[in-house]
């Protein structure tokens, strides 16, 4: 053991350590895959792969020996028979995995596997080296040697205990270190440990190895690729993902594996409230263990890929600071995990804070060992108007958070027990206040801020100090917002005396309230200011008792008051009055009274109390809406006469049908039907009349507006169509007159129409349209909506020229002139109506009539107003 003493007195190990196991033998250490050494050529065997030729690792004095890199390793064995240069394998030649080894393809694939797995070797050695080096490193600072002579020591000592070289430094540095790590390893060894046949890879060296991954890693995603090789694979875990959490309550993946990549990217961020596994993971206490994600229905990272599968989220904390999740997946359900196994994630997630931590992804807090920052927030908190205090947090020895010191209290602190600024700076928070951790949850608030760095706003919170073991509330407005790693507590204390005059006062002068107070005994009477204004009296007048209140009031009002004082004084019940108060300069107020006796013990009345409230407003108010409402009755009963009246007009003009007309082969049917509500009558119009000429004039028209003057105009504009067709003109003629009729000689009025003269011997048919919706014409089964021709609404400009054409009708056609009541809704385009008509149209069962009746009855009009059709056919 050279001069230095036994590694068991001086780092605390000895052979027979607990975790100690049988002799490892010279084989590689527990993890690790063996590596070839440089240059070593050996012999093809079946697989065309050259086997390594000795152990990967040997604690030599000066160190361990080093793995060959890809590039030096040889061991592809050329072909015994010549191959020409740039041949393929033939049609014959298998290409698959399970091609020969002695084709090109065969070797060529075992050199690329053989290849990965010294990569991994190379890797899985890097990491185990750390940990080797560091054991080597704490055996120097024990013993107070060289580097050399640590390494022999760690050497004898393996032997000793019957170790691989990785345990046993793994064994050196929990018994150094005594962190989480070791505890979590330490327990899972006491529960699961079997000395006739140890685990290959325990969890000691998982843990320590993940560790060494994690610290070596540039970032976080290095990390979860670590954790999962080391650590979760050997649990059955398949995925693993590392979320950062924000001060909004948001989630950034910072590294994944197992999961699909584009499953990452669709997953990068997760909004603030969005309830997810890791956000449960977060926000839950003991974090979040679902034996089955299916069962849950939370949406999280690779749902797809293991939807059956446990899952678990653990917050990643240290010091009393949450900096993100752990969230693990497991291909299957699981049962619940052993206590062991629990702590072991537990240890891992405190892996990845100190990660997140290290490598934050957004902007991270400072820590509060940098003075000038804790001075600026002290600074900040001098400024504040209101009480503030500044808390850093108060770890204990093995680095959790147990409390908050008070660092600082601003000029304007106010204590709720009314202690000095001196006895509560510097103290611990819950020293200060140990209330806080009671029902009020204050110091739960301040240490959920800390961890989250989400702020706190409450309104009336209550605030309770032992003052003397006399607990001490109030109320206050409260503040709580974390600066770096400093946590700023701002209250305000409410005075409720205070609180509720100004409430008091602010209600009398909103509601023009005045009190008063009248001790019969002793005819003291008191007033508030409100009083003597309401009165019109200068405060330093006398009040006015009751007695005289009659005195100040309308003479009409005075049986009331005597009413009211009666029941107040000899009744002794409450009572109230309203009466017109007569002011010193004339002016008189409607006031009314609201008052209760207070009575002895013998039933005595000594004092009155009771309040005036100004009720001019609400008079005045009650007299004008009565006056409105009798006007508007004597409107509405106006508007009704009004209504009846046009629709009486209108249905004495334009009855719903229409007598047939005396013209052979042609059948006119015509169908009118009223708006739904009186006040909704239209100036929709039609007329089917045979001319002098032989001629058979047929229109439609619709006069804007409704009700009587909309009818009135109506039957202007009919008849004077009818007096103008009788000269012979055509219907571009005769709407340029109707034109000139609507413009000047009915008021301004403008209105649609489409007009139609048939010849019946030449079962032709001229028309024109003014603004107004083409005719439709049914033929052969099948319905068109005629051409849009030129032509303004009628009314719209003096001087308008119309178009006109003539169509050629056949045997069986149908014509149908319409206004816009049958086809308009609010929430479909004039197109789209037109469209359901036509196809309405199409289908015409029976006569003329039943056609008619048919498109009323399936019409999809939605705006109430009055509908005309009129209707040829031809036999």
């Amino acid at each position: 053991m050279n001069d230095y003493e036994p590694l068991s007195e001086a780092a605390g190990l000895s052979p027979g350590a607990p975790g100690a196991g049988p002799p490892a033998g010279p084989g590689p250490s527990a993890g690790v895959e063996p590596a070839d050494p440089p240059g070593a050529v050996e012999p093809a065997d079946p697989s065309g792969v050259v086997e390594p030729s000795g152990p990967a690792w040997a604690v030599e004095p000066s160190g361990l020996t080093g793995v060959a890199e890809p590039s030096a390793l040889t061991g592809v064995v050329e072909p015994s028979g010549p191959t020409g240069a740039g041949e393929f394998p033939g049609p014959a030649q298998e290409t698959g995995p399970g091609a020969p080894v002695t084709t090109p393809v065969g070797r060529l694939a075992a050199t690329v596997e053989r290849l990965r797995g010294e990569v991994r070797a190379a890797q899985a050695e890097a990491e185990g080296r750390a940990l080797l080096e560091l054991a080597k490193g704490i055996l120097v600072e024990r013993l107070g040697c060289g580097p050399a002579q640590a390494a022999r020591q760690l050497a004898e000592l393996t032997e000793q205990a019957r170790m691989t070289p990785l345990e046993f430094a793994v064994e050196v540095i929990n018994q150094a270190a005594r962190d989480r790590v070791s505890e979590v390893a330490k327990a899972f060894l006491a529960a699961t440990a079997d000395p006739v046949a140890p685990e290959e890879d325990s969890a000691a060296v998982r843990l320590r190895a993940a560790e060494s991954g994690a610290l070596a890693a540039d970032d976080t995603q290095a990390v979860a690729d670590s954790l999962l090789q080391h650590a979760l694979r050997p649990l059955g875990a398949v995925a693993v993902a590392v979320w950062a959490a924000g001060s909004d309550g948001s989630l950034t993946l910072a590294g994944s594996a197992g999961f699909p990549q584009a499953e990452a990217d669709r997953w990068r961020y997760v909004p603030p409230d969005v309830a997810t596994v890791a956000r449960r993971g977060l926000t839950e206490p003991g974090g979040q263990w679902l034996t089955s994600l299916a069962e849950s229905g939370l949406p999280t990272i690779g749902r797809r890929d293991f939807a059956e599968g446990a899952r678990v989220a653990v917050p990643a904390g240290a010091g009393g600071r949450i900096h993100g999740v752990l969230e693990i997946a497991w291909p299957g359900p699981e049962g619940p995990r052993p206590p062991q196994v629990v702590r072991q994630l537990e240890a891992l997630a405190e892996l990845c804070a100190h990660t997140l931590e290290s490598h934050p992804l957004l902007p991270g807090p400072q820590d509060t060992r940098v003075l000038p920052d804790v001075v600026e927030l002290m600074d900040l908190a001098d400024g504040l108007h209101d009480p503030a205090l500044v808390l850093v947090p108060h770890l204990d020895e093995t680095g959790r958070l147990v409390d908050f010191r008070i660092q600082h209290v601003n000029s304007r602190f106010m204590d709720p027990a009314g202690r000095p600024r001196a006895v509560v700076g510097g103290a611990l928070l819950l020293e200060a206040y140990p209330m806080a951790a009671g029902s009020n949850e204050l110091f739960q608030r301040v240490e959920r801020v800390y961890a989250t760095g989400e702020p706190f706003r409450a309104h009336r919170m209550r605030l309770t100090a032992l003052v003397d073991q006399v607990p001490l509330s109030a109320f206050a407005d409260i503040s709580i917002s974390r600066h770096g790693t400093t946590v700023l507590l701002i209250w305000r204390i409410e005075d409720e005396t205070a609180r509720l005059a100004s409430l008091l006062q602010h209600a009398q002068r909103l509601g023009r309230i005045g009190g008063f107070e009248e001790n019969l005994l002793t005819a003291e009477i008191t007033w508030n200011g409100q009083l003597f204004d309401l009165y019109g009296r200068p405060p330093t007048s006398p009040p006015v008792p009751l007695e005289d209140l009659a005195a100040h009031a309308h003479p009409d009002d005075a049986v009331g008051i005597g009413r009211f004082l009666r029941t107040l004084v000899h009744h002794r019940r409450p009572a109230s009055v309203a009466f017109r108060l007569q002011r010193p300069e004339g002016v008189t107020r409607h006031v009314r009274v609201v008052a209760e006796p207070v009575l002895d013990t013998d039933g005595q009345l000594l004092v009155v109390r009771g309040a005036y409230q100004d009720i001019s407003a609400q008079h005045w108010t009650e007299v004008a809406l009565a006056a409105t409402r009798d006007q508007l009755a004597h409107t509405e009963q106006q508007a009704d006469e009004r209504n009846r009246l046009a629709l009486q007009l209108q249905h004495a003009i334009m009855p719903p049908a229409h007598a047939p007309l005396e013209v052979p082969d042609l059948q006119v049917a015509v169908r009118y039907r009223p708006a739904e509500t009186e006040h909704l009558v239209g100036g929709d119009w039609y007329d089917a009349v045979v001319l002098p000429s032989g001629l058979v004039l047929l229109c439609v028209g619709d006069v804007a507006g409704h009700g009587i003057e909309a009818a009135t105009s109506m039957v202007v504009l009919r008849n004077a169509l009818r007096g103008l067709a009788v000269t012979g003109a055509g219907p571009a003629q005769l709407l340029s007159w109707l034109n000139i009729v609507a413009h000047h000689l009915t008021g301004a009025v403008t209105a649609t129409a489409v007009c139609g003269l048939y010849d019946g011997e030449r079962r032709t048919l001229r028309w024109a349209r003014a603004g107004h919706l083409p005719p439709v014409l049914v033929r052969d089964g099948e319905a068109s909506a005629m051409p849009t021709l030129k032509g303004l609404l009628l009314g719209a400009v003096p001087d308008a020229v119309y178009e006109e054409t003539e169509m050629q009708l056949a045997a069986g056609d149908t014509l149908l002139m319409y206004t816009d009541g049958l086809i308009e809704r609010r929430d479909r385009s004039v197109q789209e109506s037109l469209s359901h008509l036509l196809s309405m149209a199409r289908s015409a069962p029976g006569g003329l009539d039943q056609h008619l009746d048919r498109l009323l009855t399936h019409s999809r009009s939605d705006t109430d107003d009055d509908t005309c059709i009129v209707g040829l056919r031809l036999a």
